[in-house]
């Protein structure tokens, strides 16, 4: 089971949703991009700011809005497949810096079971597209150091919907 939905899913779900969250993400630059466990990976838009890990290390920074695809993803440019999920892990520390500095384009969902893809600057693209059972693995996030709960969206019951999580 998805991470997302043990969070309290599913405050609101009207289809203006995913609209608002991509009117959000478009000019927005990416900041950092990076892997977290196994091949999920992550990528931070907007403005960074630092956070410390629950045991008082230096974690990853978060952006003002974080793209998390949990695996099943591939990067692309106007001609083919740059990486994904299965490459080689030790090339994709190059073509995640290649996105750094990158601004959104436009952000739109496919498929009947809503997968997600990113148009960057740079004719770049990252997609998710599930391979297994399940729903659609992405998640955006929405979050101030202010509040003491971020803003997400994810896939549940195959639709677009959005919740709050403690940060």
């Amino acid at each position: 089971m998805n991470d997302n939905h043990k969070r309290g899913m599913a405050t609101r779900m009207p289809e203006s949703v995913f609209d608002e969250y991509r009117a959000a993400l478009i000019s927005q630059p990416v900041s950092a991009v990076w892997r977290g466990y196994g091949s999920a990976i992550f990528l931070e838009l907007g403005r960074l700011y630092p956070q410390v890990r629950h045991d008082g290390s230096v974690g990853n920074p978060r952006g003002e809005y974080t793209v998390m695809i949990e695996w099943s993803w591939r990067i692309e440019n106007e001609t083919s497949i740059i990486c994904g999920s299965w490459s080689e892990d030790q090339d994709w520390e190059n073509v995640f810096n290649s996105l750094v500095g990158c601004k959104v384009h436009d952000v739109s969902l496919s498929g009947r079971l809503p997968e997600l893809l990113i148009h960057l600057s740079g004719g770049n693209y990252v997609a998710s597209f599930m391979t297994a059972e399940g729903q659609p693995a992405w998640t955006i996030f929405a979050r101030t150091p202010e509040d003491l709960k971020s803003r997400f969206i994810s896939v549940e019951n195959g639709r677009v919907c959005e919740g709050t999580e403690k940060t």
